[in-house]
């Protein structure tokens, strides 16, 4: 019970990737103070933390009785989506990066989607609720999503001191992190499409 806990909390981080979620944040850390980005931050995690708690407790149920479509094809559409993602990252780097500007409950609601929010995150919250009991399983999504808070927190703080003397370093560290994180997506892409077409052929 505790490897699958834990597994599933790894899981979702590393779907989540703060690392990747400083890069593509980078906007909302350039023109907001940490305080602010930390409410921010909270606000959307709370969001994504709700909406991941009702897939926990749904499970396959959501796909198969309300939006009346196999799960499987939920993963394969996820992957397709996460694939184009990843490409655009890694071929146009920092050029795609997102502007997120307003009032911080707005900006919030764009934070938890489609940053924390997607496809390959929902796919990790309903598998969590498959093999852990719901309580368990929402604990796990509760963990990922404070770490990432706190790791996002961190990265902003680094990000004040070190755009600050040198904001070049920032710009290559942006553009490098960009297409790195564009591959770990990919291959998590990638990933999502065979366990998709892997499931549909088993349901046969």
């Amino acid at each position: 019970m505790t490897s699958a806990f834990l597994r599933s909390t790894v899981l979702l981080l590393v779907i989540l990737n703060p690392l990747a979620l400083a890069v593509y944040l980078l906007d909302l850390f350039r023109h907001n103070s940490l305080g602010v980005v930390l409410r921010i931050l909270l606000r959307a995690a709370a969001i994504s933390g709700a909406v991941f708690s009702v897939f926990v407790c749904t499970g396959q149920a959501v796909f198969r009785d309300v939006l009346q479509v196999r799960f499987a094809a939920f993963q394969v559409f996820g992957g397709v989506l996460f694939l184009v993602l990843a490409l655009r990252f890694m071929l146009g780097g920092s050029q795609t990066l997102v502007v997120l500007r307003g009032p911080p409950a707005q900006v919030a609601g764009a934070v938890a989607m489609p940053f924390l929010i997607g496809p390959g995150t929902v796919s990790a919250a309903t598998l969590a609720g498959l093999k852990l009991p719901a309580p368990l399983a929402i604990g796990a999504v509760v963990s990922a999503l404070a770490t990432v808070v706190i790791a996002l927190g961190a990265l902003k703080a680094l990000f004040d001191i070190v755009s600050a003397r040198n904001a070049p370093l920032v710009e290559r560290y942006v553009e490098i992190s960009s297409r790195v994180s564009a591959m770990v997506v990919g291959s998590i892409a990638v990933e999502m499409i065979f366990d998709g077409v892997g499931a549909w052929i088993g349901s046969w």
